[in-house]
């Protein structure tokens, strides 16, 4: 059974960072991509980031580009979202996905793309 755990959430003030982590275990994933996603409170799922296994691939959303960081290490299995210079815009439950990578990285947007969901973790930013 595949797991997707991601952990670091918390609050954090306006300009502050935060780095959330994603451990997958279950199954090899060289041939996929993780990525990360984040749902406001109201607001529908919002794609925020995605990284090959190599991580010789990223992809970010434009809301995030030049604030977010994702990096991986793929002997611990796992994904993490450096998050600087938040704003309150930012508040959500971020959780994180795979698939494989030539779906995701030609898709990074659609739920298609990937096989496995995990749960999510509270970030949220104050003013």
């Amino acid at each position: 059974q595949v797991f997707l755990i991601a952990s670091g959430g918390g609050l954090v003030q306006a300009g502050g960072s935060l780095r959330l982590s994603c451990a997958a275990s279950g199954r090899t994933f060289s041939t996929y991509a993780m990525s990360w996603f984040r749902r406001a409170s109201g607001k529908e799922r919002e794609f925020v980031g995605a990284i090959s296994w190599s991580g010789s691939h990223t992809i970010y959303a434009d809301s995030v580009k030049g604030r977010f960081t994702i990096s991986i290490d793929s002997a611990k299995n796992t994904v993490y979202l450096q998050m600087n210079s938040v704003t309150p815009e930012d508040t959500a439950v971020y959780s994180c996905a795979a698939g494989p990578s030539v779906r995701v990285i030609g898709n990074p947007l659609g739920t298609s793309s990937y096989d496995y969901w995990g749960q999510g973790t509270q970030v949220t930013v104050s003013s």
